[in-house]
């Protein structure tokens, strides 16, 4: 493969020191970092989105084309490397996806997101809080899990720790480098806390999808699968701030229970760059209006979210651009292990997103070649 010539882009560039105000020089990856004077304009590194289902028309669900499509949406608005995400559906429906992400995954998008595998969220999930999945649950048997698993592409798996079988399931799927994520879930603490042990046994890692949303609230006598994942200082745990489905004062004490660990996502849907009114998620209607995305019930179903709106949305509350920016990179970077993206550092991948005064996305660089 040619190497791309060494391009400088000069600003505030967030680095693991913080800010420094200079230039950074790459190709393919980051070659230096040098202090100096520059435009006022901010040089994150790009965001990774671990929960998005689609994006401008495009689903995961829909195989190749879908995948690509919602790469390139969410690309444009700072995202450099996505997990597109299932919805629960007929098991053949799901390994179709699967295999849409893994060719997607092995050719890369031009103009758009890395793509790092798949996000399973379902089937594997409660049927008594579906929110707007739909009721096409699975338990995880051995033979279920092996057939995705043979795929090398599923990265994350979100599973409701109260479901026959998950213990095995969680150990299954830890010893294959899986991320087990708590959610869609009426489970009590105990099932959280016995599943995390099962996957940490293992070596693997523990998360919470959606926090707050899909899962029982935090009572004094019956803390959850949410109180599970707040007092467990390793668990990681992704939020959907979109200033719909969490109260920014949820948010904060999140970030207070959760710091360093704690992730913003999309959970974006196709209709996310797309005008208000009527369009579909895992077959079922949604319908669009002011930012809001919902069921004919009135569920939320997803987001319209992009994660250039999250970074804004957790600034505009009081959180400093640095640790913003933490949520959208390296603590996601971290949750799936990844060492060579997720911050500026020399050597590292050139991933960024530039920014304007206003957090708006001026440019978006994926490996080094700028896509936006």
């Amino acid at each position: 493969m040619m190497s791309l010539m060494s391009t400088r882009l000069q600003g505030r560039i967030l680095t693991s020191r913080g800010f420094v105000t200079g230039a950074v020089s790459f190709g393919r990856t980051i070659e230096d970092i040098e202090a100096g004077d520059a435009p006022g304009r901010y040089i994150l590194p790009g965001f990774i989105d671990v929960h998005v289902h689609g994006g401008n028309g495009g689903d995961t669900m829909d195989g190749e084309r879908g995948v690509e499509t919602m790469a390139r949406f969410h690309g444009s608005h700072g995202t450099t490397s996505m997990l597109p995400t299932t919805v629960t559906a007929p098991w053949s429906n799901v390994m179709s996806a699967l295999r849409g992400v893994a060719e997607v995954r092995s050719r890369g998008v031009e103009g758009g997101a890395d793509v790092l595998g798949a996000h399973l969220e379902g089937p594997f999930i409660s049927p008594k809080r579906l929110g707007a999945q739909a009721p096409q649950t699975i338990l995880p048997s051995a033979s279920l899990l092996e057939e995705a698993l043979a795929l090398n592409v599923v990265r994350l798996t979100t599973v409701a720790p109260e479901l026959e079988g998950m213990d095995a399931a969680a150990r299954k799927l830890s010893r294959a480098g899986v991320r087990v994520s708590f959610g869609h879930t009426v489970g009590a603490y105990e099932d959280a806390v016995r599943v995390a042990a099962a996957v940490r046994e293992e070596g693997g890692t523990v998360s919470g999808t959606h926090l707050f949303n899909a899962m029982s609230g935090l009572m004094g006598r019956a803390p959850g699968v949410l109180g599970a994942l707040l007092a467990d200082e390793a668990a990681f745990a992704e939020l959907i701030f979109d200033l719909h489905h969490v109260y920014s004062g949820a948010f904060l004490a999140a970030r207070a229970a959760k710091r360093g660990r704690l992730l913003l996502i999309t959970d974006a849907i196709r209709a996310a760059g797309l005008p208000d009114g009527e369009s579909e998620l895992g077959g079922q209607k949604v319908f669009v209006k002011n930012g809001r995305a919902t069921l004919v019930d009135g569920t939320l179903a997803g987001s319209v979210l992009t994660l250039d709106v999250a970074l804004r949305n957790a600034v505009k509350v009081g959180v400093p651009i640095e640790e913003a920016s933490r949520m959208l990179s390296g603590t996601p970077a971290e949750l799936l292990g990844l060492s060579d993206r997720g911050r500026i550092e020399v050597g590292l991948r050139a991933d960024f997103v530039v920014l304007d005064e206003a957090l708006r996305v001026l440019e978006v660089y994926v490996g080094g070649e700028r896509i936006a």
